[in-house]
């Protein structure tokens, strides 16, 4: 488990093309080998260049080799092929997807999007429950996590999906792109600006794309031919959690889905299941969106 990783700096635009161009160029471009300084090749601070090395592996597109080099995971290699500008919205999907389905390197995130069942809810709400789930893990009854580290997180996650022109307007130039580009999913918003309070959202209608969901349905499905929908929307790092989707803007999506032809939705004896086409994987169903946008 992991917390405060990314050292108060949540993601901003540009960083991620950023990383990827030169990670391209140079696996140990964090490293400073060969005498290059990482801070002047990045042209970002000391600080920024830790959290943009974190945030490459929290959301999928790098991992690190025993010799501390960023290699490209499967995701990672797709999208530098077909969006290495971080420009197209199914990709910050995908990237969203893997983040709060980290729970090694980004805890908060996934019990956030897993394990926390408050619609609305403030920075408190955040800690106290999440200290509640932490002192039930075998894992943790060794040590504390400092409640400023927890803190930090769920301001990270708030700056992440909440445009600070929605949350703070008056203190926004228009022209900073100090925003988190993941901000465009809409995933949460402000309940309460004076209370300070938030609430998770829904996609808006038509945002998320169909092939992306497919991918992280074939992905948590695990080589099963047969899901049942229940598992769909109540599983950790299944859709209907991931994604903040209720039974009705799943069930859309699913059947948007059989009409596209790439799953089916069986309805029998009170047993709702969505079956699997044969041959699709996370990879494939990623690389068939790509390949959509281009056509």
């Amino acid at each position: 488990m992991k917390f405060r990783a990314h050292d108060t700096f949540f993601i901003r635009k540009g960083w991620l093309a950023k990383g990827v161009k030169h990670v391209q160029k140079n696996p140990a471009v964090f490293l400073g080998r060969g005498g290059e300084n990482p801070m002047d090749v990045l042209g970002i601070g000391a600080n920024m260049v830790k959290s943009l090395r974190y945030w490459l592996q929290a959301v999928g597109i790098t991992e690190e080799n025993k010799r501390r080099e960023q290699q490209f995971t499967s995701l990672g290699e797709i999208i530098a092929k077909h969006d290495p500008y971080f420009e197209e919205l199914g990709t910050l999907w995908l990237l969203h997807y893997r983040l709060a389905s980290s729970k090694d390197h980004a805890t908060a995130w996934w019990w956030f999007f897993n394990e926390f069942r408050l619609n609305e809810f403030s920075r408190d709400d955040f800690v106290t429950q999440m200290n509640r789930w932490l002192r039930m893990q075998e894992t943790m009854k060794e040590w504390d996590v400092p409640q400023r580290s927890l803190e930090d997180d769920f301001d990270c996650i708030v700056h992440t999906y909440l445009p600070r022109m929605h949350s703070k307007p008056k203190q926004v130039d228009l022209e900073s792109n100090i925003d988190c580009p993941l901000g465009e999913l809409g995933l949460i918003g402000v309940a309460d600006r004076r209370g300070r309070t938030y609430r998770k959202l829904s996609p808006t209608k038509g945002s998320l794309p169909p092939l992306v969901l497919l991918a992280v349905l074939t992905d948590q499905a695990k080589d099963q031919k047969e899901v049942r929908i229940s598992d769909i929307q109540s599983n950790p790092c299944n859709a209907g959690k991931i994604f903040n989707l209720d039974a009705i803007t799943l069930t859309v999506a699913l059947y948007q889905l059989e009409l596209l032809k790439h799953l089916k939705v069986i309805r029998t004896a009170g047993l709702d299941v969505v079956r699997f086409m044969p041959k699709q994987t996370f990879e494939t169903c990623v690389e068939m969106y790509y390949g959509g946008l281009n056509k």
